[in-house]
């Protein structure tokens, strides 16, 4: 369900993109600088959506999580309060537009939207950055998760509910969405 909230929100973020031609305007400064070529993304073969990330770095840019000992953090706990941390640092991110942070923790749900034609985790949350409010963003710099509103289905799978985000702005289905995070190699990630 998750993974059908975040394609549609992407495929919303897209067209709105292709229809009114929006996207970064060059500075005055930058008229004169030379455009960087395009980088290029080969996607290794689609896997399936319970399928855990890599170990091994591949070449779908920021789709799958480094390994801890690159990033000198330790892994989550696999507990409810390890998923709710690791959440908040999701929603943290999205409120900054830290795509190496969103895209990490989306890794396997940001790779099933790939998988299912909506481009890579980087240009998708482009994309939802967009098409979120400055007042949202603000918001999710800050915001919590309340640890009475989330669900845990078994010990490494958890239920986000939107419901549960405490925020000085208010997020529906639509606009943020419910997700679920399950424990993968030692970390929680969102998988739907």
């Amino acid at each position: 369900m998750r993974a059908r909230t975040t394609v549609n929100a992407a495929a919303m973020a897209c067209v709105a993109l292709v229809a009114c031609a929006c996207g970064p305007e060059p500075a005055k400064e930058d008229a004169g600088a030379k455009a960087s070529p395009p980088a290029t993304s080969t996607s290794a073969p689609a896997s399936t959506r319970a399928a855990e990330p890599s170990a091994t770095p591949s070449a779908s840019a920021r789709t799958e999580r480094p390994s801890t000992a690159s990033t000198g953090e330790q892994p989550s706990p696999r507990t409810k309060e390890g998923a709710i941390r690791r959440y908040e640092r999701y929603l943290h991110a999205l409120g900054h537009e830290d795509i190496d942070t969103v895209c990490e923790v989306a890794g396997p749900a940001a790779k099933q939207a790939e998988d299912q034609g909506f481009g890579p985790c980087t240009s998708t949350y482009t994309a939802v950055f967009q098409m979120m409010s400055p007042a949202q963003k603000k918001a999710l710099r800050t915001a919590t998760v309340d640890p009475r509103r989330v669900a845990v289905r078994t010990p490494g799978k958890i239920e986000m509910p939107v419901g549960a985000v405490r925020s000085s702005a208010t997020f529906s289905e639509s606009d943020l969405g419910s997700y679920t995070l399950e424990y993968l190699r030692n970390e929680w990630y969102i998988t739907d």
